[in-house]
């Protein structure tokens, strides 16, 4: 039995590294397609940039949710669960703005077909 513990924590914890690598290389790259989209003057910049970040922050929760398999007292329960609560609350946050400015696109749009 301890040699089945110790093989899921392994594949747990080297789950949850490559989770966290992937999701910081969303953030950099959205951050840097966005960055390259400013100085382009691209309209959709804010757009992509929050997809992107809403990508790595996918990631990113789903390397804490990983994470609550191994824990084992109640203080890192409590950690755990509260990172997972701010980064989903994160996520709803870029989601809503990802739906506005969607909104804000589809009416300009529509806007210059009528003109």
């Amino acid at each position: 039995m301890d040699i089945l513990h110790h093989v899921l924590n392994n594949i747990v914890d080297y789950t949850m590294l490559l989770f966290e690598f992937m999701g910081v290389c969303v953030l950099i790259l959205s951050g840097i397609k966005g960055t390259i989209d400013y100085f382009r003057k691209n309209p959709y910049t804010r757009l992509n940039l929050a997809r992107g970040m809403a990508m790595g922050l996918e990631f990113k929760l789903g390397s804490e949710i990983l994470r609550t398999v191994v824990v084992r007292t109640w203080k890192e329960i409590v950690l755990v669960a509260g990172i997972i609560v701010l980064r989903a609350g994160l996520t709803l946050l870029i989601h809503w703005g990802i739906k506005n400015e969607e909104a804000q696109h589809e009416n300009a749009t529509l806007l210059d077909k009528q003109l």
